[in-house]
């Protein structure tokens, strides 16, 4: 009696917890039990689990029972769908349904060059908000949530009964709201208020200049969060800041992070180890070509299923211009997601980015065919998703409990011939393509009462049939057919005249009447021929056609294995060692473990790779002292001082100036910030390892360099909307000084409180961490060093007082063209110099610049170095040093240094490059003539020991390019792609249907 009266008041529970209308009741109430049970399914109750005939039980919108036998509760109303599957629907992560979309500044639309456009240097918004209006934690999709019917059933057709709606504004995007595609109120669709929260690079709608590129993004995140985390630990509460509280109250939340690229995830995983936050990545499509390292991030990926269109290739001299690896991404996107699936990559799948949400299944099939396992696929629809954002409770399978979320198909989900018949949302039914349909597929025999008669074929299915009719030979004639329920209407083309025919179905046979060309009324008929030939399987014809392998970098001379270092022995060349011995004629140069070993003659190697340099010259590998390569962009311009953006956030090793320039001899760069700021941001230290990672590249244990910038390029009086503090070349001087000021008060702050007992710090609020000041701190610390562009004499005088005042070192001036006639000052204040060779006459700045510089500085004990800041100069340094030959007469052995020695000793690089020294990186060129020759070409240039270019090999990697570039070509023609359709992606479309 006591099981009876628990399971009567759990039922009675149970039915009160369904989601209820508040509304006051109008007329007549209906508060039936809607309960429904489907029986003799194949249901898949989860990726893994699949259970013949069997039942699923559902009441007041929620899952009661699934399995086999189960007893129907007396009212329920009883669905037979014997023969039939039932699925968990899907769940995309990644949409903008039912919530306003805001115009973005930053799309290309909208965002007009950053010099063109008006400065906003404060937040439009009123209120205690944050001082940047790209921060909009406290945004709520739930609170602007509301259902549209069209997009709901767009999505439902797709197979989706839930989706994370998140208003894809700004940078931090606040919170995302899990809802039900069903049309209903708001307040019985929304199944989680606050889901999630979501986070880009990309401002959105905010016209505030700050940031104005991808490493303001970053560090702005960087400082919002810190200042969040200060904030919270701020006892005193001396602000208020509705911004810092949303961003504390959603650190609870599952975190979505819209990334751009493979790159740019790898770069946001290490953000959120920073701050102990595992991000969700929103990606891009192109993980595969980093497979290794983003599956090591261990951070799911919400992929997109918008695989590229083929590029238009069928104008042989417009092919060309395509770059390889957007033909070779068109051919590989589609095995994304496969591999990351094989890589444990735990992935969702969102319709994001298509134009048509048809197009997913289409998509979806495609990288089946192309190794994502089906149970693999449905996880990433089903139950991935739903543990994404913590709604495994609710979401992602068919279980007692859960939401009454499934579809009702006619085969496995799968197969292509699958037709999804309803899609139930939260237990209500919303039909996709009647079940009642018939099975029509077959050639069939039609007779007119005229004594016509056609052979016509219907192919396709219930919900989508095409109709041919056959002509001369094996000739066909496209047609219409419509078929709803018994009732069926075609049409097809007799000339230039069409014959309309309308009836019904019984059976095998079909009849009506019609109207002929030129209007004269018909009956017809007709008759089941014979069932229809068989589709040719595709899947051998596809499996023939193996797609490309993936290249490291993934463009032009990339290599499908990374390049590994071995042992060398460089045999009878002239060796530049750029130490006490000088140039050693007929020497060898051993290198082991990317080392250099030894250096002299007849060396005794052992079993290492030979080389024989007889008749060329080795050199330590050329420095880049400063240089912009490799890099996403070079100013954040938009505020004077950006002292907080780091180059090392918008390293891209995939720029294929990294492979030109190691042609031209080059091994490691100096990475700068630009000059639109008087301070810019920090630089990175990267060796040119073409086809590594951002984090890969950059040097280790490297210490830290901070642009400063002087002059025109600086004060922007000329630019259109150059309204930005400072206007003046006082000013610059003064935006400078300023910052340095803050910066001795700043450290002094943490100074007095890092000398606080344990005990005092409990009491006592830190101050807050800024990331503008902190690298100037670093300067006075001799963590960081100022390097400054600079070109006029008082300016250069001006930067070395200033530093002397705050008690540091100017300690690299860049360009420098008249620090001829300070050189003397420069030795007293410690400063090197970077120059050009011979550059003059580009802007007013540079009128006194003479070709004698770098010579002159040298000869006054300078420190000096020649570098390129251009990537096309980067790769001929090796002549930029020759000219101080001539125009200085300094010795080869100085010209080299300038080039190798200097700049290593500049950037505190020596210990580890610049000469050719037992114990230092195997850094070094092997050239076919002297290196200071205009003839002189690298034949190998090593990096640490491994070959990263070879002339020879170089030759090869053309011809193979030629070759994959042709492959792909012929491969878009064979499939009929290969041009600009005005159907859009109609191109891809013919591509799937051709591999299918």
């Amino acid at each position: 009696m006591k099981k009876i009266v628990t399971l009567l008041f759990v039922a009675v529970l149970f039915v009160c917890a369904q989601a209820q209308d508040l509304s006051p009741v109008l007329g007549v109430g209906d508060e039936r039990a809607e309960v429904y049970a489907f029986t003799h399914a194949t249901v898949v109750s989860d990726y893994q689990t699949t259970l013949k005939d069997a039942d699923l039980i559902i009441k007041k919108g929620k899952i009661v029972d699934v399995g086999k036998n189960l007893n129907i509760p007396e009212g329920a109303v009883v669905i037979d769908l014997e023969g039939k599957y039932i699925y968990p629907s899907f769940v995309d992560l990644f949409t903008e349904y039912g919530v306003e979309k805001e115009a973005q500044s930053s799309s290309p639309q909208v965002m007009m060059s950053y010099y063109l456009r008006p400065r906003y240097f404060d937040s439009l918004n009123g209120g205690p908000y944050y001082w940047n209006d790209a921060i909009k934690p406290y945004v709520s999709a739930a609170e602007s949530f509301h259902v549209n019917a069209k997009e709901a059933s767009d999505f439902r057709n797709a197979g989706f009964g839930a989706v994370l709606t998140q208003k894809n504004d700004g940078i931090m995007r606040g919170t995302s709201a899990l809802v039900a595609l069903a049309e209903d109120k708001e307040t019985q669709v929304v199944l989680k208020g606050k889901a999630a929260s979501g986070y880009s690079f990309d401002k959105g709608s905010s016209i505030m200049t700050y940031p104005s590129s991808l490493m303001g993004s970053f560090a702005l995140i960087r400082q919002t969060f810190y200042d969040a985390e200060w904030y919270a630990a701020n006892v005193d509460k001396s602000v208020f800041d509705v911004s810092l509280e949303a961003v504390n109250e959603n650190r609870s939340l599952p975190s979505v992070f819209q990334v751009r690229d493979k790159i740019n995830l790898l770069n946001v995983a290490k953000l959120g180890k920073e701050f102990g936050i595992e991000f969700c990545m929103k990606g891009n499509g192109d993980e595969y070509q980093l497979l290794d390292e983003v599956a090591s991030t261990g951070a799911p990926v919400i992929v997109p299923l918008n695989f590229p269109a083929a590029p238009d290739v069928a104008d042989p001299y417009k092919a060309i211009l395509v770059p390889l690896k957007d033909l070779k991404h068109w051919e590989l996107a589609p095995y994304n997601p496969g591999r990351l699936a094989e890589a444990d990559v735990d992935i969702a799948f969102t319709t994001d980015g298509l134009k048509d949400k048809k197009q997913f299944r289409t998509n979806l099939l495609k990288a089946i065919e192309c190794g994502l396992s089906k149970e693999d696929a449905l996880k990433a629809l089903t139950e991935t998703p739903a543990k994404m954002i913590g709604c495994e409770d609710m979401l992602g399978s068919l279980k007692s409990g859960k939401v009454a979320n499934f579809l009702i198909t006619s085969d496995e989900i799968f197969s292509s011939d699958c037709v999804i018949y309803e899609n139930w949302v939260k237990g209500k039914k919303y039909e996709i393509t009647d079940s009642k349909l018939p099975e029509l597929n077959g050639e069939y025999t039609l007779a007119l009462s005229n004594d016509e008669s056609y052979s016509l074929i219907i192919d396709g299915k219930p919900s989508s049939y095409s109709l041919k009719v056959k002509t001369d030979g094996d000739k066909t004639e496209s047609g219409k057919i419509s078929v709803s329920e018994n009732l069926v209407s075609l049409s097809f083309p007799k000339g230039k005249e069409w014959t309309r025919l309308s009836g019904w179905i019984e059976g095998e046979t079909l009849a009506g009447t019609g109207i002929l060309p030129g209007g004269k009324n018909v009956t017809w008929k007709m008759t089941f021929a014979k069932a229809g030939e068989a589709k040719k399987d595709k899947k051998e014809a596809n499996e023939l056609s193996e797609p490309g392998k993936v290249i490291y970098p993934f463009m032009a001379y990339g290599n499908d294995v990374k390049p590994q270092y071995k042992d060398y022995i460089i045999k009878n060349a002239t060796v530049w060692t750029m130490e006490d011995d000088g140039v050693l004629e007929n020497a060898d140069v051993l290198v082991k473990d990317g080392k250099i070993a030894r250096v002299g003659k007849d060396l005794k190697a052992g079993n290492v790779c030979e080389i024989d340099g007889t008749g060329m010259h080795v050199t330590p590998g050329i420095i880049d002292e400063h240089s912009h390569m490799a890099l996403v962009e070079i100013n954040e311009g938009s505020h004077a001082i950006t002292s907080e953006v780091r180059m090392s956030d918008v390293l891209n090793p995939e720029d294929l100036t990294i492979y030109r320039q190691l042609a031209g001899g080059v091994t490691a760069s100096h990475l700068l910030h630009g000059s639109a700021n008087p301070i810019g941001g920090q630089s990175v230290l990267i060796k040119l390892r073409w086809g590594a990672t951002p984090d890969e590249i950059m040097v280790k244990n490297q210490v830290g360099f901070l642009k400063h910038a002087l002059g025109e390029n600086v004060k922007q009086t000329k630019m259109p909307t150059g309204t930005r503090f400072p206007r003046t070349r006082m000013g610059v001087e003064q935006s400078i000084r300023d910052v340095y000021l803050r910066a001795k008060e700043y450290q002094q702050k943490w100074e007095a409180y890092n000398a606080l007992s344990d005990q005092e710090k409990a009491s006592t609020p830190a101050p807050r961490k800024d990331l503008q000041l902190d690298p100037i701190v670093d300067e006075f610390n001799e963590k960081s060093f100022m390097v400054c562009h600079t070109y006029v004499q008082s300016e250069t005088n001006m930067i070395m007082e200033l530093a002397k005042e705050f008690d540091i070192k100017p300690h690299t001036l860049v360009h420098n063209t008249e620090g001829y006639k300070v050189a003397d000052e420069m030795v007293k204040a410690g400063a090197a110099g970077s120059v050009f060779s011979d550059r003059w006459m580009y802007k007013y700045e540079v009128y006194d610049a003479i070709p004698y510089n770098a010579a002159i500085q040298h000869n006054q004990g300078v420190l000096v170095c020649i570098n390129s800041d251009s990537n096309e100069m980067g790769r001929r340094l090796n002549q930029e040093a020759a000219k101080t030959v001539k125009y200085g007469g300094l010795s080869e052995i100085e010209a080299m240094e300038l080039v190798t020695k200097n700049p290593a000793k500049i950037l505190h690089l020596d210990d580890r490059m610049g000469t050719l020294k037992p114990g230092k990186d195997a850094d070094m060129v092997l050239w076919t003539d002297h290196p200071l020759s205009m003839y002189a070409l690298p034949a190998k240039t090593f990096v640490d020991g491994i070959l990263y270019y070879d002339r020879e090999k170089d030759k090869e990697m053309y011809q193979s390019i030629q070759e994959e570039r042709s492959r792909i070509v012929n491969k878009i023609l064979a499939i009929g792609g290969g041009a600009k359709s005005k159907n859009g992606n109609a191109v891809f479309q013919q591509s799937v249907s051709a591999q299918r």
